[in-house]
């Protein structure tokens, strides 16, 4: 297996590039027969989806979608602080829209279901989550998932939009963290 290092800590590589895309490939077709003829935002939570977002995008070809974007901050390390910080904010009148929330991985929930709770609160008639990874193990709070790519184990992953301490989101693979 392929090792790499980042900052103090060894990852291998654990989902290939190849097995994301035929997972993005599925969640596009799947979204595109259910959203066909709707008009939809798509909301990007940044920093860590930005790459799934832009992948995703390519496959859907939905010409009444738009995207816009949310960056969020709950991670230090290689654990969530358990505080959500709101660093960019929506802008969009989401009145009567119909939303699908784009995450890069679903783990505790708690930060999708304050996403969730967001949206509702501005007025979305429709909203759905789509997230390339879901840790059901790490599961603490009731949340919606309405595309799911891949279900992952309960590990600490980079790469691929992911990131330990601003590092490994340009890695094309994902990697698992190796215990020490």
């Amino acid at each position: 297996m392929k090792r790499i290092k980042l900052w103090d800590k060894e990852f291998e590589i654990s989902i290939s590039e190849g097995k994301i895309q035929q997972a993005i490939k599925k969640m596009a077709d799947q979204m595109r027969s259910e959203l066909e003829g709707k008009e939809v935002i798509f909301l990007c939570i940044l920093n860590g989806s930005f790459i799934f977002s832009a992948d995703l995008m390519k496959e859907l070809e939905l010409a009444d979608a738009e995207i816009t974007f949310l960056k969020l901050a709950s991670y230090s390390g290689t654990q969530s602080s358990g505080n959500l910080k709101e660093l960019i904010g929506l802008n969009e009148n989401l009145q009567g829209r119909n939303i699908v929330i784009l995450e890069d991985i679903v783990d505790s929930g708690f930060t999708i279901a304050d996403v969730v709770r967001q949206v509702k609160g501005k007025g979305a008639a429709d909203v759905k989550v789509a997230t390339l990874l879901f840790k059901p193990d790490s599961l603490k709070t009731e949340v919606s998932l309405n595309y799911i790519g891949l279900e992952i184990p309960n590990d600490f992953i980079v790469g691929y939009g992911l990131d330990y301490n601003g590092r490994g989101r340009n890695l094309k693979d994902i990697y698992t963290l190796v215990p020490d």
